[in-house]
């Protein structure tokens, strides 16, 4: 996939063939733009009024204030074999990179800082330095090839098969046992903890140290840039191609049955398996419907959007040097709260994940004012309100931020579902990252399901979570080849 010329199986077209994408986020979107250039007809179904699903931006809080809906930060979209063979670029999107990917402060005023740069970084990291280039530089070298391996499905024969044992030898170990073994100083293991914390899962589980891996690799191979004027442009950008390619994009178009369709048309769901229950579990297979009412969703999160007056006061000034900064303290902090969302508790010190595009990109917000979004983990379904245990955790880390809200926008999770049908229970990962999980996903075959016309292309499927469109993507050639058969 690294090679751009072996995106598509061929070019032969598929005369008369047609293909129904249910759900414009990035997976949908990458698999409508695959089908299209195959040959198909193709449209897209999408139940909001704004496409994108997770890559939206929306004037959430005060007029000219511009707020993403899911993430501002896109490694993996930077980083995505697929996009970088669509050359984004070219329909609209900017990449600006911060000068620092990451802050995380600390109680003593500092802040240990994750330098893009790999040099930068190792001499960042003082006494862990050269241990942490050890680990990271040979996988951020070879990133297309890192890349093209996780981003298919676990069980598949590698290409690289020593780059992704090295990878996936570290990704199996949980990030406590990892932090412990490779890092001596605390500083660096609070920095890898809260990078190993958006797995989501606590930090003494297995696959926990993953999505810390593949992240810090990601910001010294892409870096963790933002696009300007938020995600939408990503959104905006796919659409462009696919209309180029000629599909056809229907917002406010719900889809409550498959049945309306002709029984012959292909589907690709960008939708969450008890989504895809709802709208066709008829078409399905007993056991097959049993794998899709057992996939467990994950944790949920608890997001606000923030209209600010002013930069945010951090104590640590580094901070302001950095698209992300994870408030949580120490690595042992962060374990902490990350164990106490997985035993169904709202934790009193969250660990928080806080963007400030702004400082970076003012096309987001009016002429010297701000933005911001914060979110932490809490269990899924919660409707316990964290927005004072969220702003007592940036406030601890920055003294005056609350005298710098013009408004805020409360996202609960049921508010997130609300929004986006697949966040289930506020479940921004498609699904829980649980081993068994991980290893099998609800589909057949990875993206096919019972019935030979459709299949499943969001984040529950191989790929996992991010906006990549690699899901999509994969989903869209497995039902090329089963078509082709």
């Amino acid at each position: 996939m690294s090679d751009c010329t072996s995106l598509l199986l061929d070019r032969r077209p598929f005369h008369g063939r047609h293909a129904v994408i249910i759900g414009s986020g990035p997976n949908g979107l990458a698999a409508a733009i695959v089908l299209a250039e195959a040959g198909y007809g193709v449209e897209v179904h999408e139940a909001q009024p704004t496409i994108g699903g997770g890559a939206r931006t929306l004037p959430l809080t005060l007029p000219g204030f511009f707020h993403d809906f899911g993430s501002t930060i896109h490694a993996m979209a930077a980083g995505s074999p697929f996009f970088s063979c669509l050359k984004l670029e070219q329909h609209g999107v900017e990449w600006i990179h911060p000068p620092a990917p990451l802050a995380h402060p600390l109680d003593d005023g500092t802040a240990v800082m994750l330098e893009r740069d790999l040099d930068d970084a190792a001499r960042a990291l003082g006494p862990d330095g050269k241990r942490w280039r050890h680990i990271f530089g040979s996988l951020a070298e070879n990133w297309p090839q890192l890349a093209e391996e996780i981003f298919q499905p676990v069980v598949h024969v590698p290409r690289h098969p020593f780059l992704i044992a090295r990878f996936g030898i570290r990704a199996l170990t949980p990030a406590t046992l990892f932090a412990r073994r490779s890092f001596k100083d605390a500083r660096t293991r609070a920095l890898f903890s809260g990078i190993a914390a958006h797995s989501f899962l606590p930090l003494e589980a297995p696959l926990s140290s993953s999505g810390g891996i593949m992240l810090a690799v990601a910001a010294h191979a892409v870096g963790w840039p933002m696009a300007r004027g938020g995600a939408q442009s990503i959104t905006n950008a796919l659409a462009s191609i696919l209309s180029e390619l000629g599909g056809c994009i229907y917002t406010n178009s719900p889809i409550i049955s498959l049945d309306s369709f002709s029984r012959d048309t292909l589907f690709l769901c960008d939708v969450s398996p008890r989504q895809l229950l709802a709208i066709t579990s008829h078409r399905f297979e007993p056991g097959f419907r049993q794998n899709l009412q057992e996939f467990k969703p994950g944790p949920g999160a608890f997001k606000i959007d923030y209209a600010l007056s002013d930069p945010i006061p951090w104590k640590a000034a580094d901070c302001l040097r950095a698209g992300t900064v994870h408030l949580g303290g120490t690595f042992e902090e962060i374990a902490a709260g990350e164990r106490a969302v997985a035993k169904g508790e709202h934790p009193e010190r969250p660990f928080v994940l806080l963007a400030q595009p702004t400082l970076f990109d003012t096309t987001r917000a009016p002429a010297g004012k701000h933005i911001a979004w914060a979110y932490c983990h809490v269990p899924n379904g919660s409707t316990f309100d964290m927005t004072e245990r969220i702003e007592a955790q940036i406030e601890h880390f920055a003294s005056g931020f609350r005298d710098c809200i013009l408004a805020r926008h409360i996202s609960s999770p049921a508010t997130l579902e609300s929004m986006d049908a697949n966040l289930l229970g506020g479940d921004i990962s498609g699904g829980a990252m649980t081993l068994r999980q991980t290893l099998f996903r609800p589909t057949r075959r990875n993206y096919a399901t019972s019935d030979p016309n459709i299949f499943l292309c969001s984040a529950s499927t191989p790929g996992v979570g991010g906006v990549h469109g690699m899901c999509g993507y994969n989903a869209a050639r497995a039902a090329l080849r089963d078509a082709r058969i």
